[in-house]
């Protein structure tokens, strides 16, 4: 019975420009139970907690079909402030807190209690904003909150120098200190936490779900959702897939259901275009400091004529890889080039070496928006090889002939759809835009081609152009291309091998036509654990 449960999602869908992304979803939380929503990149669970706390990127795009209740109340939230007023409460992924101020004052930001004074008492109603803080009551509630969320240090501490750990207790002490919370959100709490801080807050879900408070989980970690919840709810590619007790699953199911995906694998016998064991990249014990994607002592080996896929939820660490390789970000540790070391740190270097970079962040590192597909093709090449340019005397200047000559050349080779080589690229559909970023990198003429999430922002249609562009150049002319992607299903489709990065380092590495199994337990980081493996087990050998 309705009543039963503090929250119900009911057919929720929702659509982005013509693209729908939740198809008809049900979630339903009952009081005081723990339950874990599960599922890997895209498969729906922002979007559908962005449905929930009434964020504007969905009331902006048209809104969505289907209906929210709380406790058995339908409810048309608007706001983040206003999923608060019916006691909906998150704690985030990234930390809310204000460093200078005190721990009981962040508790209790926007919720301050304050006392009457000489003049408050004078003038009245009108004087509301003259009132003291109550420090004293502030304190003590905010202690009770600390108490009960398991954080045994004092409410006078300012924020600023704490253990990261310490924050997220902080983070579930101010929604536990909501007077009217019955439901909170966890987004992937123990992201940050070490392994005993990890138990400690799973204990304290535990202790606010004895207490009547819903909790929804969102986690990647599939032995905590066996360990604290009740029931799992399991979301991909926007879909319900699952809803079960966790007594009666493992993390082997979980970890299937959480990938698995009809998709047409390649011949994984049809290796012919590599050279076998040819290693022409070797990375020993590289760091990247990137933020939210932080890199941790990686080491891999690519190998000369392959497609190597990089895989792994958001946030863990693939995105830094190849980044750092490229020198964007601070990185330290050992990279080998055909034999020889490449110099860490130094974009220009890593150019000049051989290497080339489509971004994952087209619109800000990857293109010149306000300038034309010509331009955004040669300028790499301009000015790392000192090419497109015609003497004059003592004079070099700007061959404007042979930059139009080589754009008309690119545009009919990746069939970019546009107006011309004058057009300018940020009036280009995404996939177009995308394909002027690879077909800058190819002017460069690299050994090797690191694309990132190539097919992020793109409709399906241009997905497949952009993944058979790929295909076409390690197959035709041997371009070794390292692929980082949060689509699994796409690694799948085009790589040879893929490794799979968790908490900053490798789990393993697998052919892609592995087990479902094997990929979900590995983006999990429970594959050496299920199989009983060291972490200096070679996982690629499955």
């Amino acid at each position: 019975m309705g009543e039963n449960y503090t929250l119900q999602m009911e057919n929720i869908h929702k659509e982005y420009y013509g693209n729908e992304v939740l198809h008809g979803i049900n979630l339903k939380v009952k009081k005081g139970e723990i339950h874990a929503l599960l599922g890997e990149n895209g498969a729906g669970k922002s979007t559908l907690m962005n449905v929930l706390f009434g964020m504007p990127v969905i009331h902006n795009t048209g809104g969505f079909e289907g209906e929210v209740k709380i406790e058995g109340k339908s409810v048309n939230i608007q706001s983040p402030k206003e999923a608060m007023k019916h006691g909906i409460g998150m704690v985030h992924q990234e930390f809310m807190l204000i460093p200078e101020y005190t721990i009981s004052e962040n508790i209790k930001l926007n919720r301050e209690i304050t006392k009457e004074n000489f003049i408050s008492k004078l003038l009245g109603k009108k004087a509301e904003k003259l009132k003291f803080l109550d420090q004293d009551q502030m304190d003590k509630e905010a202690r009770q909150s600390l108490d009960l969320a398991g954080l045994n240090v004092g409410e006078w501490v300012r924020v600023k120098g704490l253990p990261v750990g310490y924050m997220q207790f902080i983070e579930i002490a101010r929604e536990i200190d909501k007077k009217n919370i019955k439901l909170i959100v966890f987004d992937e709490p123990t992201a940050v936490l070490t392994e005993s801080e990890a138990d400690n807050l799973i204990k304290t879900m535990k202790k606010l779900a004895s207490r009547g408070i819903s909790i929804l989980f969102i986690t990647h970690r599939l032995s905590e959702v066996i360990d604290a919840a009740d029931q799992v709810t399991i979301l991909r590619d926007g879909k319900l897939i699952e809803v079960k007790p966790t007594s009666e699953t493992n993390v082997n199911e979980l970890a299937e259901l959480m990938v698995g995906k009809e998709i047409e694998l390649p011949d994984a016998d049809d290796t012919s275009h590599v050279l076998e064991k040819e290693v022409v990249l070797d990375v020993n014990k590289l760091s990247v400091e990137m933020p939210g994607e932080e890199v941790r002592e990686v080491s891999f080996q690519v190998h000369k004529g392959e497609i190597y896929g990089i895989g792994g939820l958001a946030g863990q660490g693939k995105i830094g890889i190849a980044n750092g390789i490229m020198g964007l970000y601070p990185t330290v540790g050992e990279v080998k080039f055909n034999g020889h070391d490449l110099k860490l740190n130094d974009i220009k270097n890593a150019l000049k070496e051989g290497l080339a970079f489509v971004s994952e962040d087209r619109r800000n590192i990857g293109l010149l928006l306000e300038d034309s597909i010509e331009r955004n093709i040669a300028i790499s090449r301009l000015h790392i090889k000192k090419d497109f340019l015609k003497n004059y005397g003592l004079f070099k200047l700007v061959n404007q002939k042979h930059i139009r000559e080589h754009a008309l050349e690119m545009i009919e080779k990746l069939d970019i759809r546009c107006m011309g080589p004058e057009q300018y690229t940020g009036r280009l559909s995404g996939g177009n835009q995308q394909k002027v970023c690879i077909a800058r990198a190819l002017t460069l003429e690299p050994e090797i081609l690191f694309v990132s999430e190539p097919t992020r922002g793109i409709d399906i249609g241009a997905k497949k152009i952009v993944l058979d562009l790929l295909v076409n150049l390690n197959k035709e002319l041997g371009m070794t291309i390292v692929m980082t992607s949060s689509e699994l299903a796409e690694l799948r489709m085009v790589c040879d091998r893929i490794a799979i990065v968790t908490e900053g380092k490798i789990e393993g590495t697998l052919k892609p036509t592995a087990s479902d199994k094997d990929f979900g337990l590995m983006m999990a980081g429970e594959y050496h654990k299920t199989y009983n493996k060291g972490d200096d087990s070679d996982a690629g050998n499955n």
